[in-house]
């Protein structure tokens, strides 16, 4: 290769098409072997996330939990619009959660649904925002896209079993699937080159509790506190969504 080439592409700034792109902001998952294929090393704030699942109660909110313990660490709110299940709230402390800053939004139409998402994705107040909607309105998509981007929030649009992906405004899509007792994540789309092999994550290992905003001690340091419960009280986040 010509010197001159090769010290241009030693670059920090330059990024190759068949590379992970860069994120302007990202959000460690909580799961390095995840990281590793997310554009940035993490989740994507101020983005949209589409996630589609082979079925419900995998532990794709589990996949979830460290990122929305540090948001909350933080103090930034997550809301829920129209989760299919009502989510059982002592797993969800024991995983380490703020219940006073998990908001949990019913609608009575899909209009509605698509109205509260936006609101919580423009909130500056919101560091995440999920949503089970059922429109595939592409004109929405890209003003939900828009909100998240102005609002800075990281916000994740699920899709039940038996639905597709379709949101062409999220610049990250995944799906889930189970595989022997963990979690196998298949990244469908990314700013970047492919992922050729799902990524098998085991959501149920123990990690290092969040900081506590509360406590000058969590200010400073993680807590050595596992973030899920030891069985048989684990056992019961699966009857998280």
């Amino acid at each position: 290769m010509n010197p001159a080439l090769a010290t241009v592409l030693a670059n920090p700034a330059i990024w190759r098409g068949g590379e992970c792109a860069p994120e302007p902001a990202a959000m460690p998952s909580g799961f390095p072997e995840l990281d590793a294929v997310l554009p940035g090393g993490g989740w994507p704030k101020g983005a949209l996330t589409e996630v589609v699942l082979a079925r419900e109660g995998i532990g794709e909110i589990r996949l979830m939990l460290p990122a929305l313990a540090r948001l909350q660490a933080d103090r930034r709110d997550i809301v829920w619009i129209a989760p299919p299940h009502a989510p059982y709230a002592p797993a969800l402390a024991a995983a380490g959660l703020d219940l006073s800053r998990l908001v949990i939004v019913r609608c009575r139409s899909g209009a509605e649904e698509l109205w509260a998402y936006e609101q919580a994705l423009r909130a500056p107040e919101c560091g995440a925002a999920f949503a089970w909607l059922g429109s595939d309105d592409e004109r929405m998509l890209r003003r939900l896209a828009v909100a998240a981007r102005e609002g800075s929030t990281w916000g994740v649009l699920w899709r039940r079993p038996g639905r597709r992906a379709s949101a062409t405004a999220a610049p990250l899509r995944l799906a889930l699937a189970p595989h022997e007792r963990r979690l196998a994540v298949r990244v469908l789309k990314r700013r970047g080159g492919d992922v050729a092999q799902p990524v098998i994550v085991d959501v149920d290992a123990p990690r290092p509790a969040p900081p506590d905003p509360c406590t000058s001690a969590g200010r400073d340091r993680v807590g050595t506190a596992p973030l899920f419960p030891p069985p048989p009280a684990r056992d019961a986040l699966q009857r998280v969504v």
